[in-house]
């Protein structure tokens, strides 16, 4: 099912896309920002699917032959913009799957949609060329591009299109979300909100992620011993890091979160809004063992160290000189 009650946490983008289909106010463009899993493509389907629902009633009726179509993604008025290239949308991409597709008339609707998703990978000659179109686009095409980062898109393409911008979700939606939607227990559902951000999409995903799981235990098991490590431990510690350098982040947050946990601890002296409070045994250790000034020392060296992987700096010596600092400020 495709529907508007199905987007959750974003009401400004939901009531402008209905309002704008309410008084037939689409715009030929539209740029829907926000970060990865946040659920730009599932809010671009559904739009897609109104657009085109033969329904007089509540759109997208998720029923008619139209909607079935879009439901099952294989609507021909309904098309996503698709790269051979990992990293790049060429100007061949645009130029095949928009630009000469472009000026031949919907095939049943009275729209004609494209949607691309990471459209941040759009090199400049694809922006070019897709500028053109944007200038000068028939009266039944809808473009969407979907990205991570709308300063990666050239001014031009910003100015002429309606940019939306994703909102972090509460907790408490995700987290009732994740318990009603998702079935997931209580403990866990906040642990997946923690480290969601008020990313929903991300939530749900961590919550059916066996790795994610190992992974936490991974780390949690590195915090609890890191103080009496040997510096060849600390140095295999980072080799096994390095062969998983896609999940850095969660790795980094993992820490984060544990960190957190230890300062509310040290401040409150009960574990009411912990997230790892089967740990809690642990986490009174550090917080006891380390100062305030330590604790939000080692904060600071997670997000300095996030900024230098972010720019590249070597990863293995940014990890190790992490683990060494946090080794210190827990003695």
């Amino acid at each position: 099912m495709l529907s508007f009650n199905d987007i959750y946490g974003q009401e400004h983008i939901k009531d402008h896309l209905k309002r704008a289909i309410e008084l037939d106010k689409v715009s030929h463009a539209y740029i829907i920002s926000g970060e990865k899993y946040s659920g730009k493509e599932f809010i671009a389907r559904i739009f897609a699917a109104a657009l085109l629902c033969e329904s007089e009633g509540e759109i997208p009726c998720g029923k008619c032959h139209s909607c079935r179509q879009a439901l099952e993604d294989n609507n021909p008025d309904i098309i996503y913009v698709t790269h051979e290239k990992p990293n790049v949308i060429s100007v061949d991409d645009i130029r095949t799957q928009i630009n000469s597709d472009i000026n031949i008339k919907p095939y049943a609707g009275k729209k004609k949609i494209y949607i691309v998703n990471e459209a941040e990978k759009m090199n400049q000659q694809a922006q070019n060329a897709l500028l053109k179109t944007f200038e000068e686009p028939p009266e039944y095409a809808v473009i969407m591009l979907l990205t991570t980062n709308t300063q990666e898109l050239l001014s031009t393409i910003i100015s002429r299109a309606i940019t939306l911008n994703m909102r972090p979700v509460s907790d408490d939606i995700i987290k009732g979300y994740l318990m009603r939607e998702k079935k997931v227990p209580d403990y866990k559902a906040d642990i997946c909100v923690a480290f969601a951000r008020g990313n929903l999409g991300k939530a749900a995903m961590l919550s059916e992620n066996e790795e994610f799981d190992a992974l936490r235990d991974s780390v949690i098991n590195l915090l609890k011993h890191i103080k009496d490590m040997e510096s060849w431990k600390i140095s295999g510690a980072v080799k096994e890091m390095s062969e998983k350098k896609t999940q850095i982040s969660d790795y980094l947050d993992i820490m984060l979160v544990w960190f957190r946990d230890v300062l509310l601890y040290k401040a409150c002296k009960n574990s009411n809004n912990l997230i790892f409070t089967e740990e809690l045994q642990y986490i009174k250790k550090v917080s006891e063992a380390m100062s305030y000034e330590d604790i939000e020392d080692v904060i600071n060296q997670l997000e300095i160290a996030r900024k230098r992987l972010d720019s590249n700096v070597n990863f293995d010596l940014t990890m190790e000189l992490l683990l060494l600092n946090i080794q210190e400020k827990n003695r």
